[in-house]
């Protein structure tokens, strides 16, 4: 069965990606260098590893089914997948285990509707959800950490340290919203009982709080243009490995 998408046909890359080509064939031989493409047993794969790299990207881009996307690869859904199931987790991005001294970095979490009960539980958009935290450099706007995802009806100040991405950042600044209270993260300040406004300092601070963390909403705005992110139907840690795939492609488009 002849497909219709191919990585050899550079015009597909861009709109399902989000990446140049020639970022494509940075990813691409990154994965081989990462092993990707190791021997394994069993029948071997009838795509080569650009079409099947293109092809993970796809599924997360557009969120079509296995069913609709197989045949535009000319392979079957069990096929599509298969490549998924192994490709998925080879994407992940790798969080960064050092931070120089001076690093700023901005932490928030976002709501990705997932139909996978076991993993996701109704939150505050009424429907189920997992809460992912996600951290950013506030320099170079690069993904850093993504935490595991926990149940949408997680509030923020729990997620961050359930989620892992507490630990994962140690003792470098970190500032958020106002969501995060108790948590020692720099957060806006509060009015304090029986005062109807902050002092000018303080809403000046909160003024330049705000310009600096709006940067982790852009980048929430780009990750969820891969529309997997609206409506997650990967089981298990499928929606984990999608978003750590899709931070691993906004990094790359971001950095070029």
């Amino acid at each position: 069965m002849a497909g219709v998408i191919t990585a050899l046909q550079s015009s597909w890359i861009g709109p399902f990606t989000g990446l140049s080509p020639r970022c494509f064939r940075k990813l691409v031989t990154a994965l081989r260098r990462e092993g990707a493409e190791a021997v394994r047993r069993g029948r071997p794969w009838s795509l080569p590893l650009e079409d099947r790299v293109l092809l993970v990207a796809a599924y997360w881009r557009t969120n079509l089914t296995l069913r609709q996307l197989g045949p535009l690869f000319g392979v079957s859904k069990s096929a599509a997948d298969r490549i998924i199931d192994h490709l998925g987790p080879l994407l992940a991005l790798r969080p960064r285990r050092r931070f120089r001294k001076d690093t700023l970095l901005i932490v928030d979490g976002t709501l990705v509707p997932t139909r996978d009960h076991t993993v996701a539980e109704q939150s505050k958009n009424y429907r189920y959800s997992t809460n992912h935290q996600v951290v950013i450099d506030a320099d170079t706007r690069l993904v850093v950490v993504v935490g595991q995802p926990v149940p949408g009806n997680r509030n923020d100040c729990k997620a961050w340290e359930l989620s892992g991405a507490k630990a994962a950042v140690g003792n470098t600044t970190v500032i958020a919203d106002g969501g995060y209270r108790g948590t020692g993260l720099i957060i806006p300040h509060r009015r304090d009982p029986g005062l109807t406004e902050l002092p000018a300092w303080k809403e000046e601070h909160n003024r330049s709080h705000r310009k600096v963390r709006a940067r982790v909403e852009h980048t929430f705005a780009r990750m969820k243009g891969w529309k997997i992110l609206r409506d997650c139907r990967l089981r298990g840690d499928g929606v984990h490995h999608a978003m750590l795939g899709i931070a691993r492609l906004h990094n790359l488009a971001l950095a070029g």
